[in-house]
C-alpha cells in the first residue's frame, strides 16, 4: 500500500491552485503545529468533510504480558481520536 506524505500532499495541491509547492507544504506544516497546539490544550477540533479529532483519556488498568501471563500495571494515558464526517465515509 502506498504512503502518501505531507509533501506529496501539499505538490498535488500547489499544481490544482498555481501557487509555489514551499509555500503550501508551509502552510500545511503550519496546520498540522495548530492542530497540535490545540489537541495539547484538550480542545476538540471540528473540521467539516473530513471529521473531529479529540483527545480522549485512558484510565490506568491491569493487563498481561503476553509473553508470559503475568499480569502488569499499564499506566494511564491520552490518545488522539478520530471521528470521521459522514462525507468522508461515504466517499471512502
Amino acid at each position: 500500500m502506498p504512503v502518501v506524505t505531507l509533501k506529496h500532499i501539499s505538490t498535488g495541491i500547489a499544481e490544482k491552485q498555481e501557487l509555489p509547492k514551499k509555500q503550501v507544504l508551509e502552510l500545511l506544516e503550519g496546520f498540522v503545529e495548530a492542530l497540535t497546539r490545540n489537541l495539547k490544550k484538550g480542545e476538540k477540533i471540528r473540521i467539516p468533510g473530513l471529521g473531529i479529532f479529540v483527545v480522549a483519556k485512558r484510565a490506568a488498568r491491569m493487563g498481561r504480558n503476553p509473553a508470559t501471563g503475568e499480569p502488569i500495571k499499564i499506566k494511564a494515558s491520552k490518545k488522539v481520536r478520530f471521528r470521521p464526517a459522514k462525507d468522508l465515509k461515504e466517499a471512502v
